[in-house]
């Protein structure tokens, strides 16, 4: 006989574990299916590894700048061995941190993937499994441009060049996309010779043109090489194994040639292998069919997170689960997903939250924006950031912030101080009779808010 439970949840990333963790103190029976390592692609390969490098690049970045902050003949070397390991120390710490609540849970994980025999069963490791809802959140896999060259072995995605054990003397990176330009900064500051090859007209196509502009100048300035409107073609080694990027830009074949590769286009929808046709579960290669409850076709399964494609982030991911929990409960909530908190940890930091200038236009929204700058803020002269840009958007006639876009210092802590004011539908004049405190970056949110 099958093993029966109240509710299946298939991943162990942050949408997964913590759906099964409230799930459990709900009261619920779960069973959690943990196809990899625990944290998926976000602790082991995605979020938090890549904030440890940022944390790293960020710092020698400063030490390369000591002697403007009076301090005088200073020399450091890198060690990065030293950096891998920290990596490593923190994302072990924090698995063992989720280990631990999920047994003090009571949740049941099995250590093994699991794929549909129907709708209501699941199989892993021999043993067959049903519940009264499932849940998939299985996330995604890195994708790759079919170019001919794309399989070289020399050819890495993000998770092979987080465990790279050298620096690299150069770098080229294919996609200017989130993934592709942290990368591009982390190893930028640590010696590498970067060049990023970008199909779109600006790096970082989800973000407000104005801010992936002045990143891309901020970047140059730092010396990546970032070509934008490039059609990469194809990839070779020479006879010294480097590796050689053939790319079309302005209608001209050009080649760039560098130690290292990173393919960065984006990630997929990890479908392989969940046999969704015993479920009657429609999907396709842009991942699973859901409505806005997260319920698939089939009105017992739901799936979260990179799985349905819907916005690929982990944060949302884990709201995602709430919610489908919440109707799977008969609860209702107030999570707004059209209010989300995005940002890419490059130097300098880049952030946004709610609808872009481009996609005010698009959707025939009348806005008015308002613009501040790092440089006229006080703290962040005092801080050394000068180098930074906040750009709000308003709708004409209500004065609502429905768009906020940043770059500079904690841009990530200030665009989700914006999600806060957006939840509570605030006006510019709302934003301008709140107190901010002084001096702070926060105030540069202010800033932007005079002469609305």
């Amino acid at each position: 006989m099958p093993k029966h439970t109240d509710l299946i949840i298939i991943g162990a990333g942050p949408g997964g574990y913590e759906t099964a963790l409230k799930a459990a103190a709900e009261g619920k029976n779960v069973i959690l299916f943990n196809g990899g390592a625990l944290g998926g692609t976000c602790l082991n390969e995605g979020c938090i590894p890549t904030k440890c490098l940022c944390r790293d690049s960020e710092m020698i970045s400063k030490f390369k700048e000591a002697d403007k902050f009076g301090v005088d003949d200073f020399t450091f070397s890198v060690d990065f061995n030293k950096i891998i390991e920290r990596k490593r120390e923190v994302t072990d710490r924090l698995r063992d941190g989720i280990a631990t609540m999920l047994r003090q849970a009571k949740v049941d994980v099995v250590d093994a993937k699991a794929s549909f025999v129907d709708n209501c069963t699941v199989v892993a490791g021999g043993e067959e499994y049903t519940a009264d809802n499932i849940i998939i959140a299985t996330g995604s896999v890195s994708k790759s441009l079919p170019i001919p060259g794309h399989d070289l072995e020399c050819v890495m995605d993000s998770t092979s060049l987080l465990n790279i054990e050298y620096i690299p003397a150069s770098l080229t990176i294919i996609g200017g996309g989130v993934i592709g330009m942290e990368f591009a900064s982390i190893f930028a500051a640590l010696g590498s010779k970067v060049t990023v090859i970008e199909y779109m007209k600006q790096i970082l196509p989800p973000f407000d043109s104005d801010i992936a502009k002045r990143l891309k100048q901020a970047l140059s300035k730092r010396g990546i090489d970032i070509i934008t409107g490039a059609v990469a073609k194809k990839i070779e080694q020479n006879d010294e194994y480097e590796i050689v990027v053939t790319y079309e830009s302005k209608g001209k074949e050009q080649t760039v040639v560098s130690t290292d590769l990173l393919m960065a286009v984006g990630r997929a929808p990890m479908v392989e292998g969940l046999n969704l046709e015993a479920a009657g579960v429609e999907y396709s290669a842009r991942g699973i069919v859901v409505d806005d409850d997260m319920r698939t076709n089939v009105p017992h399964v739901f799936a979260i997170g990179d799985v349905n494609a819907r916005m690929m982030l982990a944060h949302v991911a884990s709201f995602q689960g709430e919610h489908a929990l919440n109707v799977i409960n008969g609860k209702s909530d107030r999570i707004r997903f059209y209010i989300v908190p995005s940002a890419v940890f490059t130097t300098p930091e880049c952030a946004m939250a709610g609808m872009t200038e481009e996609e005010c236009k698009a959707k025939e929204i009348d806005i008015i924006t308002g613009k501040s700058f790092y440089r006229a803020n006080g703290k962040a002269l005092a801080m050394g950031e000068s180098d930074g840009i906040c750009k709000l958007i308003f709708e004409k006639d209500s004065k609502k912030l429905i768009g906020a876009h940043i770059m500079g210092a904690d841009a990530a802590l200030l665009a989700q101080e914006c999600v806060g004011f957006m939840n509570a539908g605030a006006t510019a004049e709302d934003i301008r009779q709140t107190i901010f405190g002084h001096p702070t970056l926060s105030e540069i949110l202010l800033s932007a808010c005079n002469g609305i």
